[in-house]
């Protein structure tokens, strides 16, 4: 049987029908339609699924969607400006960090968040930070530099906000 969660995604009200067993990746991947949280490995070990969870970096596989009604969850999709991109994002595009591409959301979440915490980290805080987030490719170092980067506004003004 299922049940309706309402919450708020990257901004908006949204509902969703989700069965018990139904975790926050699969209701915003198949339930609504975004592509950003990709299922890696679908146990919290790559993080490739990151979302912020009322301000936090979660792993969207290892969260019961029945759990999430009345929070704010953010996604790719809501912190991407509709012109351009975040400045995390074109820090790791500039940079390139991003080979194959399917842990880059993911990053781009977790440090986001981070950021949000500490907006002026050094290299070593930001490879802890980002120490959930696996990355097949091992550009790892060019994440946190990245990161760093965007940090110190190199590739746009971060907001106080984080957007």
């Amino acid at each position: 049987m299922k049940h309706i969660v309402s919450f708020v995604l990257n901004g908006n009200p949204v509902e969703a029908a989700v069965a018990p067993e139904h975790t926050l990746l699969e209701t915003l991947r198949d339930g609504l339609g975004l592509t950003s949280p990709k299922c890696g490995c679908n146990h919290g070990d790559c993080g490739s699924c990151t979302v912020i969870l009322d301000g936090e970096a979660v792993k969207s596989c290892l969260v019961l969607a029945m759990t999430v009604g009345g929070k704010r969850i953010e996604t790719l999709e809501g912190i991407t400006p509709r012109e351009g991109l975040h400045p995390v994002q074109k820090a790791m595009h500039e940079m390139g960090a991003p080979q194959c591409g399917y842990c880059t959301p993911g990053m781009v979440m977790a440090s986001v968040a981070y950021l949000r915490k500490n907006p002026a980290p050094n290299l070593e805080e930001v490879k802890e930070a980002l120490s959930g987030n696996l990355c097949r490719c091992a550009s790892y170092d060019k994440y946190a530099n990245a990161v760093v980067a965007a940090s110190r506004g190199e590739f746009g003004a971060m907001s106080k906000g984080g957007v």
